[in-house]
């Protein structure tokens, strides 16, 4: 009983000290507004190195992700669907009514429409 917990602990402080350790070896960044412009053989850039997109392109993006992963979370239940019990089909059922539900949301704002 004792093993998980004693096992948890242990990689948290493993963790914790590979983070510190990187924070003390990791090269300090001084802030200089030259490194971080683009580099043109010496001049000046002629426009923004930055190009601004549209923030529907963002969102699209994120519900492609979030649709993504619920997916790949449903696969494992569907390979072992017969050796399942009925709280876990159950479970399922409330974990995609709750994507569905999301989805239903997203629709019904018109966030799935792509907009000029």
């Amino acid at each position: 009983m004792y093993f998980g917990f004693l096992m948890l602990v242990l990689f948290m402080l493993i963790s914790l000290f590979l983070i510190f350790l990187n924070f003390l070896i990791s090269k300090k960044m001084v802030e200089d507004r030259e490194k971080k412009s683009s580099y043109e053989c010496g001049f000046d850039s002629f426009n923004s190195s930055r190009l601004p997109y549209s923030i529907h392109f963002f969102l699209i993006s994120m519900i492609f992700l979030i649709f993504d992963i619920e997916l790949s979370l449903l696969f494992p239940f569907i390979m072992i669907f017969e050796l399942v019990k009925i709280y876990m089909f159950l479970i399922y059922l409330v974990f995609i009514l709750i994507f569905f539900v999301g989805l239903l949301f997203e629709w019904f704002e018109n966030s799935l429409e792509w907009k000029k």
